[in-house]
């Protein structure tokens, strides 16, 4: 563990901006506009994000005119009602978020340019310039509104990473209609718990795609879900190029189904249907480990906003960029995609596993498509890590300026190795977030130094804290992560929520009109953020509380270790079980000696208090979708609940993991019983 007591100069700095460096930034070029149009002096990037959320209306604002949104009714403040839940932003304003996107079909040096890149497991690519971006989407809007789909009407997706996704939602968008997207890989009961809810009108799925080598055939479910959605009145099929018995036209017409490349072909001038503010743009589904997934709504001009903010200024994305993230599509970094496309960046569409053939994959995506930005999750950094490749040796990742991590906390050890294995001087950089707001609290900026194990600090226009269960800021401290002002991609409602109190108990319960995120962290005195992983998942012994991703982060010190989960449970006695599930390597047994490692190794490098009270073998670690590990289900399901109704095995990337943990639960429970 870092010693988060010691002077900021004895912290190891992994990366620092030049001064060139930082005076070739948007955001740079963002602070002297604000200081030559606002009158207002802004030093450096602390002094920016005090003004972005002192002033919260004048900030959002300025990002409006700095970027030039498309739109009419701007006139006014930006937040003319401050409240949480419920603030008001723009409320004379109309703007259609696919019409800021797809602007740069018509600005000088983009038109040509490639704006989606797509690459495939077999390594073929193929690329779509903006114009043709644009002329797709105004192609497929045109024909879904002579489908009969109007503003407000739901078009659900399900479909891997692909461009057509793109496509889709940049259609659905333009219209106003609400766009929706699934991945395929999810079984037909967790996509239709999600869809159902809905209620659309139109189905875009594909037939198949390849993963990993092989071709999986998604026609029988995608019937499934078709026959699991009365409100649908079309469906239009996206067919897999790589599957040698692909539907035809003439049967996909025989099922009533149209198809997608049919669809994307008239030439029509763009039609944009400006919309609200507030306008619902698309709707997210959270995990849905414990329940229903809750469907979380957010709106074009927040979005829009966010996007801007999020990519080009705290990102550093915009014109010559590339973005790159293997995300599925049931993920909102999925739509981080579209994010850069409206900073003016391309990315990259892949589909395909991302370890296929080899663990770093990815590198060899990062390096053919000259991608420039690389977003991925810790637990994939570390797995590189622990393979002992080195892809900076094996790759030409030259073009390669920034990395993101985030989904979980990054270990100190593979901070390290990106920068002595990928690039030395690459802009590493964890930011963590979340679904409800489709973007970032605390990240990455291009203006200041980072540091090994911590994140740079909080992002623009967000007012972080962390705080005391009392409700007391604290500095230096583990704290719950608070925003004590509103962000304009804060959730319009949750659907199907007619009195809020699903919105209001998911984050107002514990600290009434303060947004509460559910997340641990610690605020260090300079500014910077540490995270310590779930707050409904923290471990708690003898009233200090602590961070299982402190314990994550020491594991990945021993490479016999593959995975890993921890629960805290406490006893009906008073007494306080702490039990640690892992998954070990190939070849590797949990034998005495490596036991003692396991323990010897949490207890240097977090402390005794981490130190787990048994360590067990596991043959899997349950994750979502996304990757997170479900520690709060599991420690429901160890603390007397129902499988069915402390898991969701839908919301599962492994749902088979589940049994194994059911059946170690049941032997926990009836020997504690056994001794009451």
């Amino acid at each position: 563990m870092f010693d988060r007591s010691a002077p900021a100069d004895t912290r190891q700095v992994t990366w620092q901006p030049t001064s060139e460096q930082r005076q070739q930034t948007r955001i740079w070029d963002f602070l002297s506009w604000v200081e030559a149009t606002r009158s207002v002096h802004l030093a450096d990037y602390r002094e920016l994000w005090r003004w972005s959320v002192d002033d919260l209306s004048g900030f959002w604002d300025a990002v409006r005119e700095y970027f030039d949104v498309v739109g009419e009714g701007f006139d006014g403040p930006a937040l003319t009602e401050e409240r949480m839940p419920g603030a008001v932003w723009y409320p004379g304003a109309r703007l259609n978020f696919a019409e800021n996107v797809l602007r740069y079909a018509d600005s000088p040096g983009f038109c040509d340019t490639t704006a989606v890149l797509t690459i495939r497991e077999d390594d073929s690519t193929s690329e779509l310039t903006w114009h043709e971006l644009r002329d797709r989407v105004a192609s497929l809007a045109g024909r879904l509104r002579g489908l009969g789909v109007e503003p407000g009407d739901r078009v659900a997706a399900v479909l891997p990473n692909l461009p057509e996704a793109i496509i889709g939602l940049l259609a659905t968008a333009s219209i106003g209609a609400i766009w929706s997207i699934n991945s395929p890989d999810l079984s037909a009961t967790a996509t239709l718990e999600r869809l159902r809810q809905l209620e659309p009108t139109v189905l875009i799925g594909v037939d198949g795609y390849r993963f990993n080598g092989k071709d999986i055939d998604r026609v029988d479910y995608l019937a499934e879900v078709e026959a699991g959605l009365p409100s649908l009145a079309h469906t239009i099929l996206v067919r897999n190029p790589d599957r040698a018995h692909s539907a035809t036209t003439s049967e996909n017409a025989r099922a009533g189904r149209l198809d997608f490349s049919a669809l994307v072909t008239d030439t029509v001038e763009p039609r944009y249907e400006r919309v609200p503010f507030d306008h619902p743009l698309w709707v997210l589904f959270s995990s849905g480990t414990t329940g229903a997934p809750k469907g979380i709504v957010h709106g074009h001009g927040g979005i829009t906003l966010e996007a801007l903010k999020g990519t080009a200024l705290n990102q550093n994305m915009g014109a010559g960029n590339r973005y790159y993230v293997a995300a599925n599509t049931s993920w909102m970094v999925w739509n981080t995609l579209v994010n850069n496309l409206m900073s003016g960046a391309s990315v990259v569409t892949y589909s395909g596993s991302p370890l296929f053939g080899s663990p770093d994959r990815q590198f060899d995506i990062i390096a053919r498509t000259g991608t420039t930005m690389f977003a991925t999750g810790a637990a994939y950094l570390s797995l590189v890590e622990k393979s002992g490749l080195e892809p900076g040796r094996t790759h030409d990742l030259s073009a390669l300026a920034s990395v993101m991590s985030t989904g979980s906390p990054l270990p100190g050890s593979t901070w390290r190795w990106v920068h002595d294995h990928v690039k030395h001087d690459v802009h590493l950089g964890s930011d963590s977030g979340g679904t409800d707001i489709c973007s970032g609290f605390i990240g990455s900026n291009p203006l200041e130094p980072v540091h090994v194990g911590e994140i740079q600090g909080p992002l623009l226009g967000v007012a972080v804290e962390a705080w005391s269960e009392s409700g007391r800021r604290v500095v230096g401290e583990v704290g719950e992560m608070v925003i004590t002002r509103p962000m304009p991609s804060m959730p319009v409602f949750f659907w199907g929520d007619d009195d809020g109190s699903r919105y209001l108990g998911s984050y107002f319960e514990k600290f009434p009109g303060i947004w509460a995120q559910g997340d641990w962290i610690t605020e260090t005195m300079d500014g910077a953020f540490v995270v310590h992983g779930r707050s409904d998942a923290t471990l708690n012994r003898a009233g200090v509380r602590l961070g299982s991703a402190d314990i994550y982060a020491a594991l990945q010190h021993i490479p016999d270790v593959r995975e890993s989960l921890v629960i805290g449970l406490e006893q009906p006695d008073g007494a306080y079980y702490m039990p640690l599930f892992v998954v070990l390597a190939d070849g590797c047994q949990l034998s005495e000696e490596l036991e003692k490692r396991i323990r010897a190794t949490i207890r240097d490098l977090a402390s005794a208090r981490h130190v787990p009270d048994d360590v067990i073998l596991a043959p899997a670690i349950p994750v979502t979708h996304a990757q997170k590990k479900i520690e709060v289900p599991l420690k429901k399901l160890f603390s007397g609940h129902s499988p069915d109704t402390a898991i969701n095995r839908g919301s599962l990337a492994n749902p088979e993991s589940i049994d194994w943990f059911v059946d170690r639960a049941e032997r926990y429970l009836t020997e504690l019983k056994h001794h009451e």
